[in-house]
């Protein structure tokens, strides 16, 4: 059999690292990223690529552990070697501060972030506002260097990069012998997924270098994610909407929110905005699936709907997607040699 051929469509974070740990897996296959956005223009160029997994309610905590753990321990590596800088990966100490006690006082993923304790009463007399919060150290990723090197290692193990918009994934049936779908928001065009929806996000990346700890709200919705080069501040969460223009009453609601968490910020300057669309569900779907068309077969592997915590679990689910692309080659060899028989 020729070198099986693999296309996986979609350029953000999950198409990227999927393509990676498909090349790692599968070394005999070529592979192809087809999308119409590449960076600086994808979704995960907005995000803050924070470290902090989000909870999927239909997928089981233990392999949600498991992604992050993956990723956590594999952009740690990165952060600790000579490429961390270009890859934009670097350590960040700071707090998650609530103003009542969670349930949870152990987040599932606290032993997998570094010294991760209860802050002492000196640290939250910072947040007057805040009864109880938590300190550790996470990773974070600075999304367009992040996506850049990304594309570089995928370049340089001979994976081609294709600037094509896939209306339909049964276009590709006669190119490809898998085909893995990572179009994120896209996929509810793509496949008609109907349990996709969007997440509005709209930040600031603000110039603000004095800034060196992370602050986040425990709801989630405020935060500030210093950078190597910017200071994200954030955000909004605003379901179902699909609008992409900033909007600019919400961008002083977040700068106002994120001046209360830390007062210095009212320095900042060069205030840039940015809106993407998390690509949400109950659970992310990673699956195989097997379409058909008068007896025509492609066999399809489904990576997307990771929400506002991509970058948390993105090596993880890129792992076991690999893993399932794999398996349909597998599948494939098995009925070639049967045909042959």
């Amino acid at each position: 059999m020729a070198a099986p051929k693999v296309a996986v469509v979609g350029a953000g974070v999950i198409g990227l690292s999927t393509a990676l740990c498909i090349t790692e897996t599968c070394p005999s296959c070529s592979v192809t990223v087809l999308s119409d956005q590449f960076s600086p223009n994808t979704t995960s160029d907005v995000a803050a690529g924070m470290l902090i997994p989000h909870t999927y309610p239909g997928t089981p905590i233990n392999v949600q552990k498991q992604w992050f753990k993956e990723t956590f321990t594999y952009l740690f590596a990165i952060s600790n070697s000579a490429e961390a800088s270009e890859a934009g990966i670097h350590l960040v100490s700071g707090w998650q501060v609530f103003k009542t006690t969670p349930k949870e006082e152990l987040p599932f993923w606290s032993d997998v972030v570094l010294g991760f304790r209860p802050m002492s009463e000196a640290e939250l007399q910072k947040f007057p506002q805040h009864r109880f919060g938590q300190a550790f150290t996470t990773l974070k990723c600075d999304c367009p260097p992040y996506l850049l090197w990304l594309e570089k290692r995928l370049k340089a193990t001979g994976v081609q990069m294709c600037n094509r918009k896939v209306a339909d994934l049964w276009e590709l049936h006669s190119e490809y012998n898998v085909v893995v779908n990572c179009a994120g928001i896209g996929a509810h065009q793509l496949v008609g997924d109907e349990k996709l929806f969007p997440i509005r996000g709209q930040v600031l990346k603000v110039q603000a270098p004095w800034v060196k700890n992370f602050i986040r709200d425990g709801g989630g919705l405020t935060y500030i994610y210093p950078g190597i080069h910017r200071v994200t501040l954030g955000g909004t969460r605003e379901k179902e909407s699909w609008s992409l223009s900033p909007d600019p009453g919400t961008t002083k609601d977040i700068f106002d929110r994120c001046c209360s968490l830390e007062p210095s910020l009212r320095g900042a300057q060069d205030i840039e905005v940015k809106v993407g669309l998390r690509p949400s569900r109950r659970c992310v779907r990673l699956q195989r699936e097997v379409l058909s068309q008068g007896g025509v077969k492609l066999l399809v592997v489904h990576n997307y709907g990771h929400g506002a915590g991509g970058f948390s679990v993105h090596r993880g689910t890129a792992k076991e997607a690999a893993q399932l692309v794999e398996e349909c080659l597998a599948a494939l060899q098995g009925s070639s040699s049967r045909a042959k028989l």
